[in-house]
Parts: C-alpha cells; structure tokens; sequence
C-alpha cells in the first residue's frame, strides 16, 4: 500500500523491514508497493506496512486529526503526525500502528512498540501490524520473536510477498541461508518484482558484513529469477566485496546460470580472480 496519492513519498530510508499502516488489503497480487525509494544495497531490509488509501479532502468538510497526521508524515513531519493522530482518538487501531511508524521513523523503537502492541489488541488479527512489531524485533537483533510475528503475519495474509522478503530476510541474518533463500522464492512467485518494488519505508539494518554479504548473495539470486540482471550483478559485487562468495562458488552456482556470457558478469568475475 502507499499513502494516498496525493501527498508526496516520503524520501528513500535505510531501513531493515517493510512497515505496514493500515487495515489489510484484499491481494489480487499485484506488485507490493510498501517500500520507499531506497538504492539497491538497501532493498533486502525488511519493510514497512503503509495505509490504504483514504478518501481525499472534500474541499467544504476540514480535515481529519488522522487526516492531518497523514499529510505531517508525507512531509516527515513524525512529532507533529504523531500529535495530531493523538487528536483522533484511542480507539483505531489503524491510527496507533500509524503512530508506531511515526515513533519507528525516529528510531523510537520503545514507543513504536507500544504503539503497535495496543494497535494488535485493538486489532489481534491485523498482519500488517504484526509485520511492523517484527521489524521492531529485527532491528534489535531478536530475530526469533521477530520471525515467530512474521509466520503470524503470513497466516492471516498468506499472499503477502512483502511478509515473505521480511521472513527471508530475516532468516539469512540468523544464519539459516538455505531456508531464506526458499522464502525468498515465495516471495518471487507471488510476485516476480517484489525485489524492484521499494515503495514502502524500512528500517536501519543492524546486519554484520558477513550478514550483509549473504543477503546481497541471496538478493542476487532472486534478481535472476526475476530477470534483473543489471540489479543481480550489482548484488553479487557487493557480496565479493563483503567477502561472503569467491567468484568459483558463483560459477559453481547453477542459479546464476543465466548470467553467464553478459559482459558485466564476466568483467566482474575477472577483476575478482585478478585481486
């Protein structure tokens, strides 16, 4: 989901998990649009659940305090939002996991837990908030509770591709490589674009250089299956450069098959064997 179209996208974050504002949406599965702008290296994060849209301003009925929040955090304006989604009332649970993104966008991450913990007993069965209370847990390297709310998220949304890069995600930053990378070809059936979409914010990843190469190695894979070469070979450079991979494994593997013969592969391949 995106902010409603009238207000701006906020500017690219480096963040490590897609949030998720409001109530679920019916997927027909159509490209996840939950991430902000954000450049390649930072497109493994896990992201940020954002609202549906809400109807736009009749120009003779004044803006909600919701309303109002909405048009503060297109513009980054989180302290201010967060004040004025206070306004609208305690009881939506919409507007608390609001207000937890708010506080997650400062790096209030004590805040932004209690905002979505209230949002989920307002609203237990709500897998965009349970996504977003994970990504709270991935930031501070739980990875296990983080990991135990994503499965939650996934049985009450099950064809959320944006859930499963988080799972996938966090699953390479606890090591279990092999039982990421098949979430991560979840995520790609669902949705073939999911590792190009980066339209919802993210989070700061706290991923070692180890970490981080196995994830640009596993986000490689998934540009290939999804016929970018251009973003995989970017990707596999940056794990050389992490020293997670040797260009014999990448030769070895046969999921990088179809990048054999393009001239940047190769001239990757070569300048590593010369180092």
């Amino acid at each position: 989901m995106c902010w409603p179209h009238r207000y701006r996208l906020l500017p690219a974050l480096a963040v490590c998990a897609a949030l998720v504002l409001a109530s679920p949406a019916t997927h027909s599965q159509t490209p996840d649009q939950t991430a902000l702008q954000i450049p390649v290296q930072d497109t493994q994060v896990p992201a940020i659940a954002v609202p549906a849209e809400s109807a736009l301003f009749s120009p003779q009925t004044p803006p909600t305090p919701e309303e109002v929040g909405d048009s503060l955090m297109s513009h980054q304006r989180y302290q201010a939002a967060i004040e004025s989604y206070k306004k609208a009332g305690r009881g939506s649970a919409d507007v608390w996991n609001k207000m937890g993104i708010a506080y997650q966008l400062m790096f209030n991450l004590e805040e932004a837990s209690h905002c979505y913990q209230t949002s989920l007993k307002l609203d237990p069965r709500n897998a965009r908030v349970l996504n977003n209370l994970g990504t709270i847990y991935d930031s501070l390297k739980e990875y296990s509770n983080a990991e135990r709310m994503y499965h939650k998220a996934l049985k009450l949304d099950p064809r959320s591709a944006m859930i499963y890069k988080n799972l996938g995600t966090n699953l390479l930053a606890q090591h279990k490589y092999k039982k990421g990378w098949e979430v991560y070809k979840t995520a790609l059936e669902i949705d073939p674009h999911i590792f190009q979409n980066n339209a919802s914010p993210r989070v700061q990843n706290p991923a070692s250089v180890e970490e981080r190469g196995a994830m640009n190695y596993y986000m490689a894979k998934g540009c290939v299956r999804a016929g970018m070469n251009d973003c995989a070979i970017e990707y596999l450079r940056m794990a050389l450069n992490e020293g997670f991979t040797s260009p014999k494994k990448i030769q070895a593997d046969i999921e990088f098959a179809a990048l054999r013969g393009v001239p940047a592969f190769e001239q990757l391949l070569a300048a590593q064997k010369q180092q």
